[in-house]
């Protein structure tokens, strides 16, 4: 006899659009061997076109980094992806970097979060070549990523399955 009452559940999926205009690539190609090893998460690198991180989700700055170089965002589903702009750039001190939001924000998909001058990254002889990693891995089944050029707010770059 069937149970009328139980119900299958079925896997959480959130869509994460780009937060940057530029060619995501995969995180092999990030000259960092925390970002690259997928130490610090699975995910995408965005070489970036334009010096402007947008939210690729409605939800909350989780937590801003004092130097504006990177931020936590939280999905509602509970899903966390650190945006990290550039390599090493915690060395600038947040020279370059102009935060329009601060920890604790409630954010809308696309809205922009950080401005950052590429020219201050490359003239300090930082690379520009973006991290996108989700920092919570341990609540997400499966991803799947584009590499391919994308634009800012437009277009879906990381389909991440949740754990039910």
């Amino acid at each position: 006899m069937a149970n009328w009452f139980s119900k299958k559940t079925k896997s959480k999926t959130v869509e994460i659009a780009a937060p940057l205009s530029g060619v995501s690539v995969p995180l092999t190609e990030v000259p960092d061997e925390a970002f690259a090893g997928k130490h610090m998460g699975d995910g995408v690198a965005i070489q970036p076109s334009e010096g402007v991180l947008s939210a690729p989700f409605d939800g909350i700055v989780a937590h801003l980094i004092d130097t504006h170089h990177a931020v936590i965002v939280e999905h509602a589903t509970g899903l966390q992806l650190l945006l990290h702009i550039g390599i090493n750039t915690v060395g600038l001190r947040g020279k370059g970097f102009h935060a329009l939001v601060k920890t604790g924000d409630k954010i809308k998909a696309g809205q922009p979060l950080i401005e950052f001058d590429q020219a201050v990254l490359m003239e300090a002889g930082y690379p520009t070549i973006t991290p996108v990693v989700i920092a919570n891995q341990e609540i997400v089944e499966k991803i799947e990523c584009r590499f391919e050029p994308v634009k800012r707010g437009e277009e879906r770059l990381i389909t991440a399955a949740l754990q039910a």
